[in-house]
């Protein structure tokens, strides 16, 4: 019997704590679009530049490598399982660096899933290459796959037209870094902007569908995706950064504070479009009425 680790009091945000592929396998229900921010395996002692100071990159023992084949089952092991758990012309979106995101391609392939685009996210404030031996890393990549090749997708290319001054959005977006009052509640290492995942989400989602965050470290895309008028499901293994994910639901249980959140958003990349803070429960597609089986 699963027994979730926080449920908020509108039921649009639930938290699982453990291993995503155990978790993931021991229920039966399918979302609407996952997002996936991995493991790199990028904690193996490196180092890097945070706000002028060198920093070790170590992460914690999640974001370790174990070698390139065992990472490579792993992402195989995980992305099967998310697989399992997408409706038919469901999306997955992945992101990651140059050493991780070929394996994940690799799998994808491997597994049957059909790759849409690969997103190039330029970042606006990358860290110095401390070696001077070769190019600043500026960018990271995030793939969208759906589900199986022969399934149609939904694409909201009028949206994103919209968005982007009235011409087709390329594969290449300039978004700004997070912000400072993204961190209110707390930090994770690896936290994901705001506008990148309402962006994600209004690209691949209608209101009132179901999003997955395997590793949801802070759950920026489950607060997009409240403030989206989505529902969402997180799972993550360390009870600190599920602490964050909890408070930073809660804050936006807050009218004011959720609708601060939505005129910041909508100023710093014009990336909302008019279906904000939806009520979920109006809709009349019955399978949003389903709810989570735990």
């Amino acid at each position: 019997m699963i027994v979730p680790y926080y449920r908020s009091i509108d039921r649009q945000f639930t938290l699982l704590k453990g291993d995503c592929i155990e978790l993931l396998n021991s229920f039966e229900f399918k979302f609407d679009m996952i997002f996936a921010d991995p493991p790199y395996h990028l904690s193996n002692g490196g180092i890097s530049v945070h706000s002028g100071r060198m920093v070790c990159v170590n992460k914690g023992d999640w974001d370790r490598s174990h070698g390139c084949d065992a990472d490579y089952m792993f992402d195989k092991e995980w992305l099967l399982a998310c697989k399992r758990k997408l409706r038919e012309g469901g999306t997955i979106w992945i992101s990651g660096t140059y050493h991780n995101i070929f394996s994940i391609a690799r799998c994808l392939t491997e597994l049957g899933f059909k790759v849409l685009n690969c997103i190039t996210w330029v970042k606006t404030n990358p860290p110095p290459n401390l070696s001077c031996r070769y190019f600043t890393h500026s960018a990271e990549y995030i793939l969208w796959a759906r589900k199986d090749a022969k399934t149609p997708h939904y694409y909201n290319y009028e949206l994103m037209k919209d968005i982007n001054g009235g011409t087709q959005m390329r594969d290449v977006w300039n978004l700004p870094a997070i912000a400072k009052w993204e961190k209110s509640c707390g930090k994770h290492p690896t936290q994901k902007p705001l506008n990148l995942l309402c962006r994600i989400i209004q690209a691949s989602t209608k209101p009132g569908a179901w999003v997955l965050d395997p590793f949801a470290g802070s759950s920026t895309t489950g607060v997009a995706a409240n403030l989206l008028g989505r529902r969402f499901l997180g799972i993550d293994q360390e009870d600190a950064y599920l602490e964050v994910s909890k408070a930073r639901k809660e804050e936006i249980l807050d009218v004011v504070k959720q609708r601060e959140y939505i005129d910041r958003l909508q100023k710093q990349s014009k990336i909302l479009g008019s279906n904000v803070c939806g009520n979920i429960l109006s809709d009349t597609m019955s399978q949003y009425f389903v709810d989570l089986p735990f």
